[in-house]
């Protein structure tokens, strides 16, 4: 068991999703300019992002696990990450309204070992986000709260642009930013049982933790 866990995103819904699902990581923000690469397919921009990230933070590291993550919302086989502004804001709702999209998150685990040489497992997660129509003075009140201009796709689905979602189909948490099934194969494929993570970077015991319906 490595002596730390560490998150390499800025991000408070993954943050929020390690911690729902038991888990207390380290947040080590990257610095990666995302604007930098360019010029691959949504997965494999996804994953570059996200394993860039990992790296960044995992350079001078040991005896520690490192996660990146990096989402992309794809439309009309555009490639979607933050907008701009909040005129790009609601264009891409103009656009978004009433239609779906693919959400491709990267995720990059990165096992750092006391001593020995480092290992590394890549992985890309996809869910198709169908959105409601909007009115205008929906999209415009929503952007002006701010919160598209801090997340790919310009929505959210866990927090307020949760009702301008109509349907997902594949993982939730993988639309918010952190697919857990994914990360809990790739800790899976480097030896390690999910649950024994709560031993160390979590919760021990379940009681009261019953979810709310």
């Amino acid at each position: 068991m490595r002596s730390r866990l560490v998150l390499a995103s800025a991000s408070p819904a993954r943050l929020a999703t390690l911690r729902g699902a038991g888990i207390e990581p380290e947040v080590v923000v990257s610095g990666v300019d995302e604007s930098a690469v360019t010029g691959a397919d949504p997965a494999t921009l996804a994953r570059e992002l996200a394993t860039r990230k990992a790296r960044a933070v995992a350079a001078g590291l040991s005896d520690a696990w490192v996660i990146g993550c990096d989402s992309l919302l794809e439309l009309d086989g555009e490639m979607l990450g933050k907008p701009r502004d909040a005129d790009d804001a609601v264009a891409r709702w103009g656009r978004m309204s009433g239609r779906s999209g693919v959400l491709h998150t990267g995720h990059c685990v990165i096992d750092l070992p006391a001593t020995g040489p480092s290992r590394e497992i890549i992985r890309a997660a996809t869910t198709v986000v169908h959105f409601a129509r909007m009115r205008d003075e929906e999209v415009e009140a929503y952007v002006a709260t701010g919160e598209p201009l801090h997340v790919a796709g310009a929505f959210t689905v866990d927090g307020l642009g949760g009702p301008f979602v109509s349907a997902i189909e594949g993982d939730h948490h993988n639309v918010v930013g952190l697919s857990l099934p994914v990360l809990r194969s790739m800790f899976d494929e480097l030896g390690v049982v999910w649950t024994d993570l709560w031993e160390r970077f979590g919760v021990t015991r379940q009681e009261g933790r019953a979810p709310a319906r």
